[in-house]
């Protein structure tokens, strides 16, 4: 059964580097119900959370308008086109030649070019891979490509452009501020496959498959009637494996910070956690006076409901008052290849700087899923190695999804067919990439089975480079039974 556990501290607060270049009624979807037994991972929107709460910190109100540019405004290779003559004659998106895939990432949000703009990449990576073999059973993949720059009215642009004028199949590699226009997805009845869950619309939705999967009945109320879940077994890892017992939560004095660390610390507590709670003024962080207490007060590891910049200065006062942490733990969108230059002020803290996932990680390249995507990546966008990360993966995944599913439905591509393999009543790994997720319907119970992938950074690792290194031999059996935690939507 698919769950979702609580991701620990926020997403970066602002973009780094240049600026990227992109292309461009709600009825019930016939998913199986379970019974709430087995391993399973919380569907509840806690990791959701952790990003959507960095961006409420900047967004505010943010208004603007989507964009949409041809797929070839990549600095990959250029995505077959529609064309003329036989076989093109588009049926919900599918011709005999080629089916058009929408994307819609918030790339020029205020937050900047690469807040969110690691899953289009990953996915487009996949369709040009794909393409270059044959497409799909004979189709080439179309991707049209909008950006909605981080507004609720630029989404609804980018969904009535994709779908009314462009009439995309689906959407896959969606990573979405606000998800205004999932309603309207959702009445169209397109598939929206592995979209990152940033907001709670694929909490809520039929026909939004989020990446990792999901239990709720996704009947048009959030969660099970407003009701979301988390499970534990990140602190529950880190209390076994490393002997944590003394926990820092780190938040800011506004209110989503507050929310977010207070779930944080409920979570460790039930994990019988000592926590500690180090509130921070949002205007004027006083880091050295938090890092002198959690000091004082034999803090051994930390988790936080602050930005990465905030991270940044966090550990720099860490290193600073001489606080000797057995882990400092972060989120899969701070999983990156930019840690040594948001912590180059602490080399202490940055080398455990640990970080959890669903999925392989992007530097194990043991795999041949991770080494195609590596590959792809080289070959398709080679200005993205800086600034690589899991979100890369995650559109690839995604896209790798979506691919799966339209293959098993033969020649005769449907929606329909689609969705079916979806809600089908069997879990879904991405060719070993991802711990085996569902969509199947199963109200959770007082405990669940949760797994997960955990690395750490060392700068000693990639020839001194510094990356990302795995601490579990098998992500699939890394896995804690623990209890699960209940909170209201919104």
């Amino acid at each position: 059964m698919a769950w979702r556990r609580p991701a620990q501290g926020l997403t970066r607060s602002a973009g780094r580097g240049a600026g990227v270049r992109v292309g461009g009624g709600a009825a019930g979807n016939g998913r199986g119900v379970g019974t709430g037994s087995g391993r399973r991972k919380i569907s509840g929107g806690a990791g959701r959370l952790a990003l959507a709460l960095a961006l409420l910190f900047v967004l505010g109100t943010a208004a603007g308008c989507g964009t949409r540019l041809p797929a070839s405004a990549f600095t990959g290779q250029a995505t077959a086109g529609d064309g003329g003559g036989a076989g093109t004659a588009f049926v919900e998106g599918v011709s005999g030649t080629t089916i058009k895939v929408g994307m819609i990432d918030s790339i020029s949000s205020p937050l900047g070019a690469n807040a969110f703009s690691g899953p289009g990449y990953g996915a487009q990576a996949y369709f040009d891979a794909l393409n270059a073999a044959g497409g799909v059973d004979g189709r080439k993949v179309v991707v049209e490509q909008c950006d909605d720059a981080g507004s609720g009215l630029g989404n609804m642009q980018c969904v009535h452009q994709l779908i009314d004028s462009d009439q995309v199949f689906a959407f896959a590699g969606n990573s979405i501020f606000d998800y205004a226009g999932a309603s309207y997805v959702s009445a169209k009845d397109v598939p929206d496959i592995g979209g990152e869950p940033i907001d709670q619309a694929y909490d809520q939705y039929p026909h939004l498959y989020s990446i990792y999967g999901s239990d709720e009945p996704l009947d048009g109320t959030v969660g099970f009637n407003g009701t979301l879940y988390s499970s534990t077994e990140i602190y529950a890892y880190f209390k076994e494996k490393l002997g944590a017992h003394v926990a820092a939560v780190v938040e800011y004095n506004q209110p989503d910070s507050i929310s977010y660390g207070q779930m944080e610390a409920a979570g460790l507590r039930a994990e019988g956690y000592t926590v500690v709670t180090e509130q921070l003024d949002f205007a004027l962080p006083n880091f050295a006076a938090a890092a002198a207490d959690m000091k004082a007060r034999g803090v051994q590891i930390v988790f936080d409901a602050i930005d990465t910049t905030g991270n940044g200065s966090l550990c720099t006062a860490l290193d600073q008052a001489g606080v000797n942490l057995i882990a400092k733990v972060t989120t899969p969108q701070s999983w990156d290849q930019t840690v040594s230059t948001d912590y180059a002020n602490a080399p202490k803290c940055r080398n455990v700087l640990y970080a959890t996932s669903d999925e392989l990680s992007y530097e194990d390249t043991q795999y041949p899923v991770i080494a195609a995507f590596r590959a792809a990546m080289a070959k398709y966008f080679p200005s993205r190695a800086p600034d690589l990360s899991m979100w890369e993966l995650d559109g690839w995944a995604s896209a790798q999804w979506l691919t799966d599913a339209i293959r098993s439905c033969g020649s005769d591509v449907t929606r329909t067919c689609v969705e079916g393999y979806m809600n089908r009543d069997t879990t879904y790994d991405g060719h070993g990439l991802l711990i085996p997720t569902s969509f199947i319907v199963a109200r959770p119970g007082a405990t669940t089975r949760g797994c997960l992938n955990v690395a750490r950074w060392q700068d000693s690792a990639d020839g001194g480079h510094g990356g990302w290194v795995t601490q579990v031999s098998n992500m699939d059996t890394n896995c804690f039974t623990v209890p699960v935690l209940s909170y209201k939507a919104n």
